[in-house]
């Protein structure tokens, strides 16, 4: 596959963003409700207006909220910070005789690569990324950056960008529109060749916002990607790169087969959420009806119903009171049950919470948890996000990681021979998720152990200690330099055979001198 042109390229984006348009309700609906900050359906493209109200028509916080918790959750449990929540272990193609010392080697990347990570706004945009997956579909950018940070992470919102799928459903094609001023996209894109028709036009205006299309596409002959930028015109190319790794990371959370873009969380509570907003917004309605009232007036003329208004503290002319005698002024009998609504409210909230896993774990004001509490509740959460977590895992950890490394080998700051393709390199996930999963397989491992022994010399035999050694450590993600080398292993074992072999003969000199004087008091008391 060659370079596409600029038209050609144009043309590729406007059929991403049709395919992606057709998701544009839904994804509307739940910005609007769970993330309204980041709802850029109704501030990017329809309209120039940063800072805007988004929330004018939010009447409840429960959605909102609750979105916030499970992207923290998802952190906490996948990319907790300052914590290394992976592991770069030898794959298959690893001789056994090499493990160990390769495992030093790549203990040494891995510290570095969470140096780089930690220096960097890895921990905000990972957190960005999770808001946004709560509802389907995110975006992750990882590019080199400046000697501080070295790389550089950014979550870009799901709107401004839209992406097609290769073989076996992977996003091998990315397509993103950029709204930025004219300085800025100078200074982010030195390479950058503008023609003079189009620079004339903002020259004098640097601070007015110029729209890009850019594109990045995978190219099956080369193995590599090519990465263009174009004008909103499709008739100038203003930036080409030939990049040897794919820069986007792409999350789908949940992936209905035919269907390019997630389904999260928020859209299976979509419809919960949309009636509890609409509840409270009638409840407070209801409300104010009833702090301020509505009085009916006697009026000797008709009654005309185009005027009246049910506001707080209207008055509504009428011919009668009840009676000839009736009051002049008289509230109006209050409708509505706000008990009624209070019941349902509470019952929607459960239902928001309860899919967006905001009852996992016990409340804050509750005694302090223990070790093995928090383990069996990130056991809980693993299987409540089901075929989810391993999606994360695909599409999110390994993509990261992978980006990160070949950035860190190009920069000149590893040198990794090595392919991390998981037959060569391997990552190990190490995230307190994972670490509950892993820990459920060594408790299997340490149960048989006990059947084992317990069946005697027959048991026994049938269990590899050392195997079982490594396989605990390698589930517990135990570093390599605090586990022994074969090489060392062997002698250990040297010295402890020759440890009692030196044992055994001082026990046979001791057991000799001892025997000597019994030997010759048998000798002494014996007649001749």
């Amino acid at each position: 596959m060659t370079k596409f042109k600029p038209e050609e390229l144009k043309k590729k984006f406007q059929v991403a963003t049709s395919h992606k348009e057709q998701w544009r309700s839904i994804y509307e609906d739940a910005f609007k409700y769970c993330l309204p900050q980041r709802n850029l359906y109704t501030g990017y493209g329809e309209s120039n207006t940063p800072g805007q109200d988004k929330m004018s028509r939010v009447f409840d916080s429960t959605a909102i909220d609750s979105t916030q918790k499970f992207a923290n959750r998802l952190q906490s449990g996948l990319f907790p910070p300052q914590t290394k929540w992976c592991r770069l272990v030898p794959g298959t193609e690893i001789p056994k005789e090499q493990k160990i010392d390769t495992q030093k080697v790549l203990d040494s990347y891995q510290t570095r690569m969470f140096d780089v990570m930690r220096q960097s706004n890895f921990d905000q945009a990972i957190g960005e990324f999770l808001l946004e997956l709560a509802i389907g579909t995110a975006v992750l950018l990882v590019q080199p950056g400046d000697d501080v940070p070295p790389i550089r992470y950014t979550a870009v919102p799901t709107f401004l960008v839209c992406f097609e799928e290769g073989p076996f459903g992977t996003v091998d094609k990315v397509y993103r529109q950029i709204k930025k001023p004219y300085a800025v996209i100078e200074r982010e894109f030195p390479d950058i060749k503008i023609p003079e028709e189009i620079k004339s036009n903002y020259k004098e205006r640097e601070d007015e916002p110029i729209e890009l299309i850019e594109g990045t596409y995978y190219d099956k002959k080369t193995g590599n990607y090519h990465y263009q930028i174009i004008d909103e015109s499709g008739k100038h190319e203003l930036v080409y790169r030939e990049m040897t790794s794919f820069p986007w990371v792409i999350a789908r959370y949940m992936k209905v087969s035919n269907e390019r873009y997630g389904r999260g969380p928020v859209l299976t509570a979509l419809p919960d959420i949309k009636t509890l907003n609409r509840t409270i917004e009638l409840t407070l309605k209801n409300a104010s009806l009833t702090i301020a009232g509505v009085y009916t007036a006697v009026d000797s003329g008709v009654v005309n119903p185009n005027s009246i208004n049910l506001v707080p503290g209207a008055i509504i002319p009428v011919s009668s009171n009840g009676g000839p005698r009736g009051a002049d002024l008289q509230p109006l009998p209050r409708s509505g049950d706000p008990q009624l609504s209070q019941i349902v409210a509470n019952d929607l909230r459960m239902n928001i919470k309860k899919i967006l896993l905001d009852e996992s774990l016990p409340p804050s004001n509750m005694s302090a948890r223990t070790a093995l509490e928090v383990a069996e509740r990130m056991k809980e959460l693993s299987q409540n996000l089901g075929a989810a977590f391993g999606r994360l895992i695909n599409e999110t950890m390994y993509p990261v990681v992978r980006r990160t490394l070949e950035v860190m080998d190009q920069r000149g700051m590893i040198n990794l021979p090595l392919k991390v393709n998981g037959l060569q390199v391997k990552i190990q996930p190490l995230s307190p998720l994972a670490m509950a999963t892993n820990m459920e397989k060594v408790n299997q491992v340490l149960q048989y152990m006990q059947i084992a022994q317990s069946l005697g010399p027959t048991g026994q035999m049938t269990i590899k200690m050392e195997s079982i050694a490594d396989f605990c450590a390698d589930a517990m993600g135990v570093p390599a330099e605090l586990r022994t080398t074969m090489e060392e292993r062997a002698e250990m074992q040297q010295m402890m055979e020759q440890q009692m072999m030196m044992a055994a003969q001082q026990q046979a000199q001791q057991q000799a001198q001892q025997q000597a004087p019994t030997q010759q008091e048998q000798d002494a008391t014996t007649p001749n």
